[in-house]
C-alpha cells in the first residue's frame, strides 16, 4: 500500500511534469485558497464522455506509461 507521504511526492512530480514547477505551485495554491469539492468535480469532469470513452483514454494513458 502506498503511503501518504509517496502519494503526495508522487502528486507533486506529476503536476510538474505536466505544468512546470511554478504552474504546480500556483495550482496547490489555487487549490488551498479556494472551497474544493472533490467529489461534487469528479462528478462533472468527464460528463459529456460515455464510460468506453473514458475507459478508452485511462488504457491509452496507462499503456503510454508502461512504455
Amino acid at each position: 500500500m502506498i503511503t501518504d507521504t509517496e502519494i503526495k511526492i508522487n502528486g507533486f512530480q506529476a503536476l510538474t511534469k505536466s505544468l512546470g514547477s511554478v504552474a504546480a505551485e500556483r495550482f496547490i495554491a489555487l487549490i488551498q485558497r479556494e472551497p474544493f469539492d472533490y467529489t461534487q468535480w469528479q462528478r462533472t469532469l468527464w460528463e459529456d464522455q460515455s464510460i468506453e470513452e473514458i475507459s478508452r483514454r485511462a488504457m491509452n494513458s496507462a499503456n503510454k506509461q508502461d512504455a
